[in-house]
């Protein structure tokens, strides 16, 4: 029995807030009343319930740029709201953390533009602010539409945006060594604050930055933040292995994430890690009914506020290829190499289609839209039924992986009321079952996140 297999764990939840508001969700049943993003209080009052139901973490995804890949223009993304707008949510975790005990907070940032210095000492910040409640989700950006906001005219290439980020984040976790964690002395006798001897510059000098340190911030609750990381590709993998407490693992296919998790698996022992500290959380969107009539119904209106226009937009941003362009019949397998060459990243939703059907499929102008739409919405891989049935769906999922991590939930629908769904009819039968512990058992999110 491989080592993903031994000694199960508690599954955990988080709460996905990246596109809450957006894509029309602000305007479907059940969506905030007399609020509006970004009011704080929204999210305040979305913590305090996440907090009392015991939810993990709220993950806040980023992205910096306005998708102007369809038809060239931004147009379409700012009619139909898709995928902005969206602000540093740095701040609102700040307010978040204020009016709760517990839960954690997952935050996103750049390796491919941001520097190290300032995102290490802005999430200590953070950490300290929380009490040990930060994790740090670092992505390699993959759009045009970012890069250019920071003066960019094309990407890295794709191994060198991996490279970066492993610079990037051992910088990051040397500046947080930098300061010893006895290095405050606080003499209130003799006025000495510090002992000189246990801080450190960092003197780094590599291929993507220059970096003296010490970091000038002292040592936060949790020493780094919970790291998290994404990357599905292989050498996405490969890197993910070698510094990240957890995974964001794509959702919605079993036979995918058991292989995710045996490469996983194999990287970590590679790096002599221990596969069981690292847990993959499996991005996942449900749909909660009291009846299956209910659940089947309201899975329905995840097509809703969706149109040609918002589709397109959302499509094309996310794989950095204009859409709009492709003929009335296309070869998979070619308009996949077109897209690579374009953004030199294997994944993405053609990527998912030669996966699925082959590279020699043809497809029609009319299907490719119509597996689009559904796509941009999850509709295929949304999880919907009774408080019972999910149970069961995400308790035999959960096994079958591994039984290490637990999922990542986005959000179909609304908020609140999709999220109060969850809290109140489906994580009560998950402790019911034994499948989620007790809440909050430790001080900070990486012991939460540990049992």
């Amino acid at each position: 029995m491989s080592a993903a297999h031994e000694d199960p764990k508690h599954l955990h939840l988080a709460f996905d807030l990246s596109f809450t508001h957006s894509e029309g969700r602000w305007a479907r049943p059940g969506s905030w009343a007399g609020r509006t993003f970004p009011d704080v209080k929204m999210f305040q009052e979305l913590a305090i319930t996440a907090e009392r139901g015991g939810i993990d973490m709220l993950f806040f995804g980023d992205g910096t740029g306005l998708p102007d890949t369809w038809r060239g223009s931004t147009d379409a993304a700012v009619e139909w709201g898709v995928q902005w707008p969206r602000h540093d949510m740095s701040p609102f975790i700040a307010a978040m953390s204020a009016v709760t005990e517990h839960v954690g907070f997952g935050l996103t940032y750049s390796s491919t533009f941001m520097h190290p210095f300032y995102v290490a000492r802005l999430l200590n910040s953070l950490d300290h602010v929380t009490s040990g409640r930060i994790a740090f989700n670092v992505v390699a950006s993959t759009r045009l539409a970012d890069a250019a906001n920071y003066g960019y005219d094309q990407l890295l290439e794709h191994s060198l945006r991996y490279e970066r980020m492993e610079e990037f984040i051992d910088v990051c976790q040397r500046l947080w060594n930098s300061v010893e964690p006895d290095a405050i002395v606080m003499d209130r006798e003799t006025g000495r604050f510090a002992d000189p001897s246990k801080v450190h510059a960092i003197d780094h000098r590599g291929r993507f930055f220059d970096v003296k340190g010490p970091l000038t911030s002292v040592p936060s609750p949790q020493g780094h933040p919970v790291l998290v990381q994404a990357g599905a590709s292989p050498q996405g993998i490969a890197t993910s292995a070698k510094f990240a407490d957890l995974i964001f693992g794509i959702g919605g296919n079993v036979a995918s994430q058991m292989r995710h998790r045996t490469k996983l698996d194999a990287e970590l022992v590679a790096n002599g890690r221990n596969p069981r500290d690292v847990g993959i959380l499996w991005a996942t969107q449900l749909v909660i009914g009291r009846t299956e009539d209910e659940a089947r119904a309201r899975k329905k209106e995840m097509l809703a506020y969706w149109g040609d226009e918002a589709v397109g937009a959302y499509l094309s941003y996310n794989s950095g290829y204009d859409f709009s362009t492709v003929g009335d019949t296309i070869i998979l397998g070619e308009l996949n190499a077109e897209i690579i060459a374009a953004q030199a990243s294997p994944s993405g939703f053609v990527g998912s289609l030669v996966a699925d059907l082959g590279p020699d499929y043809a497809m029609s102008r009319t299907e490719f839209f119509s597996r689009g739409w559904e796509h941009a919405v999850g509709y295929a891989s949304t999880l919907s039924g009774t408080p019972a049935q999910l149970a069961d769906q995400l308790e035999e999922n959960f096994a079958a992986t591994g039984s290490n991590g637990g999922y990542m939930i986005g959000n179909p629908l609304s908020m609140p009321a999709s999220y109060v769904d969850i809290i109140e009819l489906l994580v009560p039968e998950l402790r019911r079952r034994g499948v989620m512990g007790t809440p909050y058992p430790g001080r900070t999110l990486r012991e939460n996140l540990a049992s």
